[in-house]
């Protein structure tokens, strides 16, 4: 039996790897280690919580005393946690700075204490920039063009590091853009679908036209299993979804699939620093024997459909005073 620390356990990806993994290691051990932000919810882990091989801490990574026991009785460390969107990052980039670079230095400090078999630190695509052509590479630069992915590259470098210099078996995976369900609901899908059902425009930003690699979530956590149990430490592993979409072709799929026509289309002022194209070259990974398994044409219409059918558990979300005094500050004069 492994115990692994799913640090950010109770975000979007994390709270779907959580699930992941007990459904194909059935004999280990879960602790999920998260600050509950407005990125985490308990109810995502709702199915989990009376589990046996599944435990909760109320922490947050930028705090030695919360990590280090944890981390000291984990055998592979897991680093979802961050401030994770580009938007928020952009109004509040000091907090995102603070999580996503001091945060992984606190989480590998302590891991170069305790000896742990695996750190895998989750980085993302974004951290490369602009690519006109072609598709990124781990061995391209970085070129972070937000305070979000200048933060993630940061982290991921500095875990890196630790590798180099310490020798903290540090694993980095830069995945793709995931979609799927429990996915916080300032994100284009959640966000345009609940903007659908409560008769509300779409906010499109300038032309539509950025190309994003769209990877299903269980995908995305197939990607990390492959890294933990055959990614080398030291090494760098894309996990690409292989299906570049542009963001007016989802929000057209979107009213579609919830029976809607384009007159709900908004399109508005482009955030500051938005890359136009992202993709990723996943080669060094399916060499490991990765495989994708989830069809964006059936999948998307089912990820759509989830938040139909879950109104409720982004209805709480979306009504929460936080969440609501952002959103209405981001878009008030786009």
């Amino acid at each position: 039996m492994r115990k692994l620390l799913v640090t950010g356990g109770a975000g979007f990806i994390g709270s779907n790897f959580v699930r992941y993994w007990f459904e194909r290691h059935p004999d280990d051990k879960i602790i999920v280690f998260d600050a509950l932000t407005y990125a985490g919810h308990l109810e995502n882990l709702e199915d989990v919580k009376d589990d046996p091989r599944f435990g909760f801490i109320k922490g947050d990574i930028r705090r030695a005393d919360d990590v280090a026991k944890p981390v000291a009785e984990a055998d592979i460390v897991v680093n979802f946690a961050a401030e994770s969107h580009v938007d928020r990052s952009i109004a509040e980039p000091e907090a995102v700075l603070n999580t996503n670079i001091l945060g992984v230095f606190v989480l590998v400090e302590a891991a170069k204490k305790s000896g742990v078999e695996k750190f895998i630190q989750i980085s993302t695509d974004e951290v490369y920039g602009d690519i006109a052509e072609g598709s990124s590479r781990e061995t391209d630069p970085v070129s972070p063009n937000s305070p979000y992915s200048a933060g993630k590259a940061g982290g991921e470098l500095l875990a890196r590091a630790y590798y180099r210099t310490y020798g903290v078996p540090v694993v980095v995976t830069r995945g793709s853009n995931t979609y799927g369900p429990y996915q916080q609901p300032e994100k284009l899908v959640p966000l345009f679908v609940s903007n659908v059902l409560e008769g509300k425009q779409l906010p499109v930003y300038g032309d539509g036209m950025q190309i994003r690699d769209w990877l299903h979530v269980m995908d995305h956590c197939s990607g990390v299993e492959t890294a933990i149990e055959k990614g080398e430490p030291g090494e760098i592993y894309n996990i690409g979804g292989s299906n570049e979409r542009t963001n007016i072709e989802i929000t057209k799929m979107i009213l579609e699939v919830t029976g809607r026509d384009e007159s709900m289309i908004n399109y508005v002022q482009d955030r500051p620093g938005h890359d136009r194209r992202y993709s990723l070259d996943s080669t060094k990974l399916l060499a490991l024997g990765w495989q994708r398994t989830h069809a964006f044409e059936t999948a998307m219409p089912e990820t759509v459909r989830w938040y139909m059918d879950n109104q409720e558990w982004w209805r709480k979300i979306k009504e929460d005073e936080q969440h609501k005094r952002f959103t209405e500050e981001w878009y008030a004069n786009r």
